[in-house]
């Protein structure tokens, strides 16, 4: 998320980012998008139905004037409906070389394999997991030894050179 807001400061960037939104209120960035002038919506799941949650962040991306959603750290699954009102305008960005390592504990996975590389995939969210069309990837030596912390490490380097570059040019293709 940072590196997307970072970015869109630069005066070549074809996007601004209208909204950050989390179900974790307390999350970090947060605070972080706020010093930057970033809107934000906090709400937590708890207590209400995924329906109604969904609409809730649907409503706060409608009111902000958002075309398309960048996911970022977000750990939950988007329903079919939620992600069928948005078609085509949803990315993200997962720890892995898709389509290998869908899901979760993609380092741990990928170094269990004997993958040569782990690595970064930008794509288009779809009702299934991890599966729309990848728009960008960038991959990451596995080396002896790594763990999955350390090759998670130099992996998320990677995300923040790649996202906002692949979110660029996915919006102005």
């Amino acid at each position: 998320m940072a590196a997307l807001v970072e970015a869109s400061h630069a005066a070549d960037c074809p996007y601004e980012v209208a909204l950050v939104a989390s179900d974790k209120p307390e999350a970090p960035g947060l605070a972080w998008a706020r010093e930057q002038g970033v809107p934000v919506f906090a709400h937590s799941p708890r207590g209400i139905s995924k329906p109604e949650y969904e609409a809730a962040i649907d409503a706060a991306l409608r009111k902000a004037g958002v075309e398309a959603i960048a996911l970022a750290g977000y750990m939950r699954l988007l329903s079919d409906d939620f992600v069928a009102k948005w078609r085509g305008r949803i990315v993200n960005i997962h720890p892995s070389l898709l389509p290998r390592h869908k899901g979760l504990d993609t380092h741990k996975r990928a170094i269990e394999a004997g993958d040569s590389h782990g690595g970064t995939s930008v794509h288009i969210v779809t009702e299934e997991l991890d599966g729309g069309e990848v728009l960008g990837q960038a991959p990451v030596e596995i080396l002896p030894g790594d763990t999955p912390e350390t090759l998670a490490a130099r992996v998320l380097a990677e995300e923040h050179r790649l996202y906002p570059r692949v979110v660029a040019a996915w919006l102005t293709r």
